[in-house]
């Protein structure tokens, strides 16, 4: 709530700093225009913050704004949305926060047909149609057309991570990375393939995905020449070769190349199963096992053969089943060098007809 109130009444004292008359001030040698009048007076109200808060420190430059504040502390005529229950000291501030629920955007950028649901978002949208970038870090000079965003890559040189997980305790520099880090926590995944129905946490997780359906494998290993849809999945197969295991479970000794590995894992040992079937209320280990489980369910089958038409409830059945039309025969026996589709296969000719290997 405090960090809610805070970014709400820094929007309000912002607002009302720009408030001027739209006319010329007399100063008694020349008058100025409405555009100098607003910088002069912008200029002298943050020069001086005189109204201070007696519990926090922060400063003001307008007493109203202060009056404003003190509503963070002391919790009372707070204005609250009753669709997501985010509060504000202002009602005006409000009455803008609604408009994000009802869909309503009534600024449109004359530039490029974007329309916002606040004025002042399409003033901030219309800096980057004009190059204007009035935030400056001084620590680094790097450039910025909101003021929020220089406020959140000043975190960078602080080491500050403001954003942190009630749940787990984890920090965030960004607050978008963590309202994706929530999602692990509540179990939304809002991106979905339109191909088999997986669901992601993430946007990019999901453009990852789609190559698994376009058959698009751009990351190619260098030591052996397999190839993966996604950077990541290369990253992790290499320290395969190279034998890295850097994540060690210390009930049993096992290593592992990722930490997520890891911590699936350990669930052997703890017995934990989070993830439970709504349909039947079995309970499962791993959430890839919940999936595969509620296809018995669902009847789907979302992998389909791209030769015959042919489809499956899992991929690693789909792959399978395409080494048929491919001819690939990936298990080789050593001894007689013959070679097989199936793993299961190579295993039947090695203990029962290779007379090679007896």
């Amino acid at each position: 709530l405090l960090k809610e109130t805070e970014e709400s009444e820094e929007l309000s004292e912002e607002l009302s700093e720009v408030q001027v008359k739209n006319h010329h001030i007399k100063t008694g040698e020349k008058s100025l225009s409405h555009s100098q009048t607003k910088s002069t007076i912008l200029l002298k109200k943050r020069a001086k913050k005189s109204f201070t808060c007696p519990q926090c420190g922060k400063s003001y430059t307008l007493k109203g704004s202060l009056r404003d504040h003190m509503k963070i502390h002391t919790g009372k005529n707070l204005h609250t949305c009753d669709q997501c229950g985010k509060s504000f000291t202002k009602k005006g501030t409000l009455n803008d926060h609604v408009k994000i629920h009802t869909g309503e955007k009534l600024h449109t950028c004359d530039q490029c047909g974007k329309s916002f649901t606040l004025k002042g978002t399409l003033k901030d949208h219309m800096k980057i149609h004009s190059g204007e970038k009035p935030h400056t870090c001084d620590q680094c000079g790097m450039s910025f057309t909101k003021k929020g965003s220089l406020k959140e890559h000043m975190t960078i040189h602080t080491g500050e991570k403001p954003h942190t997980c009630d749940q787990c305790g984890k920090s965030f520099r960004k607050a978008c990375t963590f309202k994706i880090h929530l999602r692990c926590h509540s179990g939304e995944r809002p991106f979905n393939c339109d191909q088999c129905g997986k669901k992601f946490f993430r946007g990019d997780a999901l453009k990852d995905h789609m190559k698994v359906h376009t058959q698009e494998k751009p990351y190619t290993c260098t030591l052996c020449g397999r190839s993966f849809s996604q950077m990541g999945s290369l990253n992790l197969h290499q320290k395969r070769h190279n034998g890295v295991k850097d994540h060690m479970c210390f009930d049993c000794g096992k290593t592992f190349v990722r930490d997520a590995e890891l911590k699936k894992h350990q669930r052997i040992h703890t017995g934990e199963k989070p993830f439970k079937c709504s349909l039947c209320d079995k309970r499962f280990t791993w959430s890839e096992y919940l999936r595969i489980h509620e296809r018995i369910h669902t009847r789907e089958k979302p992998f389909k053969c791209s030769h015959c038409d042919k489809r499956f409830k899992w991929s690693d059945y789909l792959r399978k089943h395409e080494r048929i039309h491919t001819g690939v025969k990936p298990y080789h026996c050593p001894p007689c060098g013959k070679s097989f589709t199936q793993l299961s296969s190579l295993r039947n000719h090695t203990k029962n007809k290779c007379v090679k290997s007896q």
